[in-house]
């Protein structure tokens, strides 16, 4: 064999001999969960003095959610800005929201609104990217998102679980960017459908399951013994068995089953996929996940932009508000941080569409638990939403707000593998250390 590894060839190896040999199917989200377990213990380090937070719940609203038609309304702008819905009065005195996020305003208490966020990026993918990662675009390189960093900087929480999982994302998200395979997020697509492929083949005794267990071993014990040492993508793979077995073996994998959540809970949160998707992430912060991530996407409304608010605005607000409720109930928001994200704004002024175009200028993000305050807002735009007039956040500053909130290192730096360092704060990110209790 030559000494030069082919990975390609090492990962088809691997796959088929889980197939033909261990009686397992290591297809759809099950192949990736080795590169979310594993996590190398030299890297795992909490700083002190860090926030409250252990979990984020990070909710992606991806295409561009509307300032104006959400947490930042300008109810004196007139009908050509502010269309004809209504601003309302939150729990949160001198905090109004839009019409379309009722339940919401009843936990304005709780959320911690940024209504200054600015942005460079006014496409949609370089945007999302952005926003993820705090870094611009490349072609010569993945930066890794908040979540990547979470899971390389902070201890797992859980040893059979992955640190790091998304729902419902697209194919074009970062995951851990450059960094080692095992740090990757575990994809979920549907979360009624929960982890697939996660179980012993039908016919395959628990005998039989243990002899081809040991027949792997044996077949891979010369390679193992040539490579493990000096390449770290070999270890990762070869920790992918023993990850999966595991995690076969765990009663945690109940934690992807939506099933075993009652009635009242499914109502909570609602029918959606989306809302699913966040019962999903209260469960799997529940049992030690640190970071996951649930996008709802659909946000770009170039035009009709009041009659798509009325469909889409209501999903989020009733998934936001019931996280924030179950949370709470469970004693859990203290310690769990729910991050509402977008990539970019919608213009203040309607179109003759009655939509709303692309607005890198000016937009809102929220925080709520994991110790920031509640019932506060940082920064304002101006009259018509045109303008960021005091404290303009970027990209990097909510980033390494959400790092600040884990207490994990996140001036820290780590290099690529082209040997070029990097920080989950980029060079010029700070906290916004005013959303903090």
């Amino acid at each position: 064999m030559s000494n030069k590894l082919s990975e390609l060839n090492r990962r088809d190896f691997l796959a088929s001999t889980a197939r033909t040999c261990l009686g397992v199917t290591l297809g759809g989200s099950m192949a990736q969960l080795f590169t979310s377990q594993a996590i190398a213990a030299d890297t795992s380090v909490l700083t002190n003095g860090g926030g409250k937070a252990k979990n984020v719940i990070y909710l992606y609203m991806s295409g561009g959610m509307t300032q104006l038609d959400t947490f930042d309304p300008k109810p004196e702008a007139g009908a050509e800005i502010h269309g004809d819905k209504k601003a309302i009065n939150t729990k949160a005195d001198g905090i109004q929201l839009s019409q379309f996020l009722p339940n919401l305003a009843r936990h304005a208490d709780k959320l911690a609104i940024i209504r200054s966020m600015n942005t460079t990026q006014g496409a949609h993918g370089p945007g999302r990217y952005f926003m993820r990662t705090g870094y611009t675009q490349r072609s010569s390189i993945t930066h890794p998102t908040a979540g990547g960093w979470a899971n390389k900087l902070a201890t797992p929480l859980n040893k059979t679980l992955p640190g790091y999982i998304t729902i419902s994302c697209g194919n074009d998200h970062p995951g851990a960017g450059f960094m080692e395979p095992n740090l990757h997020p575990l994809p979920i697509g549907d979360p009624n459908s929960g982890l697939q492929n996660s179980k012993i083949l039908k016919g395959v005794t628990e005998k039989e399951f243990h002899q081809q267990l040991d027949l792997r071993q044996q077949l891979d014990h010369d390679f193992d013994e040539k490579f493990s040492k000096g390449h770290k993508d070999v270890r990762a793979y070869t920790d992918m068995y023993e990850s999966a077995v595991k995690l076969m073996r765990s009663e945690d994998l109940e934690a992807f089953d939506l099933s075993k959540e009652s009635l009242a809970a499914h109502k909570l949160y609602g029918s959606d996929k989306f809302a699913k998707g966040c019962l999903l992430a209260r469960r799997l912060v529940e049992k030690g996940v640190r970071f996951v991530e649930v996008e709802l996407g659909g946000f770009d409304w170039h035009d009709d932009n009041m009659g798509q608010a009325a469909g889409k605005l209501p999903i989020l607000d009733r998934a936001f508000s019931a996280l924030i409720e179950d949370l709470t109930a469970k004693g859990l928001l203290d310690s769990t941080l729910i991050v509402l994200a977008t990539e970019f704004g919608r213009t203040p002024k309607l179109t003759p569409q009655g939509g709303r175009n692309h607005f890198p200028k000016a937009f809102s993000c929220v925080m709520a638990g994991g110790g920031v305050k509640g019932g506060y807002v940082h920064g304002e735009t101006d009259a018509t939403g045109s303008e960021v007039i005091k404290d303009k956040v970027s990209a990097p500053d909510f980033n390494a707000s959400i790092g600040h909130a884990l207490g994990i290192p996140y001036d820290e730096i780590i290099y690529s593998a082209s040997k070029r360092p990097f920080k989950m704060a980029t060079r010029e990110g700070k906290p916004i250390m005013e959303l903090f209790i």
